[in-house]
């Protein structure tokens, strides 16, 4: 990593993989800019696991406007930042896994496709993608540690499919690097030598 240079890294990975906390603690290791997925102030995200169909549209619609946000600051920005989860997970990830369970309907998911390509195709992408992998069963133990209640019906069949849909995605992603931290086995939070493996890769990566 050189000095003075401007970084941009986004924080990739399933509901429950730890990307919130992993974003704090490289912000306060690298004094980096963090910005975080709108989970807490977010008007649609309670309804929408109680009612996936009903609320799916109205939910991908007020992510995509709050990263694309986010990103045109990150952009505008003179330090380095890090960003928990990427705009480009929205239509590859989520969007695309309600469609194909159908709690999306198609016309709704075509015009979030194009909406969704035509505002990135303003955007820079990061200079490195890190994407968190973990196993359902992570995910499912995860989520129920941080006891979120909007959270408490989410379907493990939902997380499954979502994962099938990242491998899918980080497998074609050619907008710039991409680095998978295999954390099933790894305690990051709790544990300074993994937090300083993936600190080593991260600069690896961006040497």
């Amino acid at each position: 990593m050189k000095a003075g240079k401007k970084y941009f890294i986004s924080v990739a990975g399933n509901i429950g993989s730890g990307k919130s906390s992993l974003t704090r603690m490289i912000a306060k290791e690298f004094r980096w800019t963090p910005y975080f997925e709108s989970v807490q102030n977010n008007p649609y995200l309670s309804d929408f696991y109680v009612d996936m169909k009903r609320w799916s549209f109205q939910l991908q619609v007020y992510f995509l406007s709050h990263r694309f946000n986010a990103h045109k600051k990150i952009i505008a920005s003179k330090k380095s930042v890090i960003q928990d989860r990427s705009i480009y997970e929205d239509v590859e990830i989520f969007a695309r896994n309600l469609y194909l369970m159908g709690r999306m309907e198609k016309r709704d998911y075509m015009n979030y496709r194009a909406l969704f390509y035509e505002m990135v195709s303003y955007l820079k992408p990061p200079d490195l993608v890190v994407y968190l992998k973990a196993d359902t069963k992570t995910l499912v133990k995860q989520i129920k540690l941080r006891g979120r209640d909007f959270e408490k019906s989410i379907e493990k069949q939902y997380l499954e499919r979502l994962n099938r849909s990242y491998s899918r995605w980080i497998n074609s992603y050619s907008l710039g690097k991409v680095l998978v931290i295999e954390s099933d086995n790894i305690d990051f939070v709790n544990n300074p030598e993994h937090f300083d493996m993936i600190i080593s890769r991260i600069k690896k990566n961006l040497r």
